[in-house]
């Protein structure tokens, strides 16, 4: 039975969409496999890797009929790789195995049944359905993904916090030094819920989402959570755990506050930035009426020293902070502007953009 026949680069965009999470090594050897079930003319496409469930159904021509196995994922996108784009490639099965062709080149593939698949078991109940346009939801984890813990012990830290309440969808990571914290609007009013999704769930729908037009769907269980788009269904474990209290930890009422150029910033310290040792990130900012100060030195005696005029009349303050942190948050913004605020050299400092009250990014200071 010839189980699909399309060109390459068909074949291979459904097989990239779902072979994401699939790890090379396992101790699972199945899960290494994509699993592949014919219904008619559909076929649909599934992997796992036991917390987390992406499924796709594709148009791929060749046979009508049933028909279900599963399949070496990566083995069968590498060697698609290597095929001219525009080239019709097949899959067959005869005998137990899987034929690849495609020109004059035939691959032969072990297969391993499909009941032997370990499929996710779905949450008995989800609240309720709601959705926003892939591009928000895209440009939302982009702006507080990078804040993320990663293999840190308190574990509720590897991911992102998702809250939906209200009419409003808001996202906090933080990694214990900093947080960042962005909202959206949604179309309906949702009850409130609070998951927490897992670091590689969040790097997988980075990964997915789309700039196009279209809405992405969303339901949380107590224990999962559940997305449709673009003709996906993905499933995730969620991460058990109490998510810090991110309203505690955003400053209020900061007595000082800069506003300049997010670029003439960022490249000011991406500049000091060389200096810093490896293991130190420190950089200093001296800030005073009408001049903001970057500076760094490390162990070899060097020193870097780069000044910004600023519009600010507020008290004389020198801080410390890990340069990676506030170019993480610079380099993940796309407004023009961005606001610094203060209060002294001990507390966390709030960044902000003037234009949109939808971001907040608190990094803590460090002695340097």
């Amino acid at each position: 039975m010839i189980v699909l026949k399309a060109t390459q680069d068909k074949v291979l965009a459904v097989l990239q969409s779902v072979a994401g999470i699939v790890e090379r090594r396992h101790t699972l050897p199945i899960l290494a496999n994509v699993l592949i079930r014919k219904t008619g003319e559909q076929v649909q496409l599934t992997t796992s890797d036991l917390e987390i469930q992406i499924r796709t159904t594709a148009d791929l021509g060749g046979d009508a009929g049933n028909f279900s196995t599963t399949v070496g994922a990566r083995k069968l996108i590498d060697i698609l790789r290597t095929m001219p784009a525009d080239q019709t490639v097949s899959l067959e099965s005869s005998q137990g195995k899987l034929l690849l062709k495609g020109g004059k080149s035939r691959f032969t593939l072990t297969s391993l049944p499909a009941e032997d698949f370990p499929l996710v078991q779905e949450a008995p109940s989800f609240g309720p359905v709601f959705s926003v346009p892939q591009k928000t939801l895209k440009a939302l984890l982009a702006q507080v993904s990078f804040a993320m813990a990663v293999h840190d012990i308190r574990y509720y830290l590897n991911g992102i916090l998702f809250v939906a309440e209200g009419k409003q969808l808001s996202l906090v990571a933080t990694d214990g030094h900093r947080l960042a914290f962005a909202s959206a609007t949604l179309d309906v009013e949702v009850p409130r819920q609070e998951v927490i999704l897992p670091r590689k769930t969040v790097l997988e729908l980075q990964r997915l989402l789309s700039d196009a037009e279209g809405a992405i769907e969303m339901q949380f269980a107590s224990n999962q959570a559940k997305f449709a788009f673009g003709g996906m269904e993905f499933v995730t474990k969620l991460v058990e755990g109490k998510f810090p209290d991110y309203n505690r930890v955003i400053p209020k009422n900061h007595k000082n506050a800069v506003i300049l150029g997010r670029a003439p910033l960022l490249a000011s310290l991406q500049r000091t930035a060389i200096l810093t040792s490896e293991k130190f990130k420190g950089v200093r900012l001296n800030i005073e009426p009408g001049t903001l100060r970057v500076a760094s030195n490390n162990a070899e005696q060097e020193e870097a020293v780069d000044e910004l005029d600023i519009d600010y009349g507020g008290d004389t303050i020198e801080i410390g902070f890990n340069v990676t942190y506030l170019i993480d948050a610079l380099a993940n913004m796309d407004q023009e502007i961005v606001k610094l605020e203060l209060q002294d050299a001990n507390s966390s400092a709030l960044v902000t953009n003037p234009e949109d009250a939808h971001f907040k990014y608190v990094v803590m200071p460090m002695r340097i």
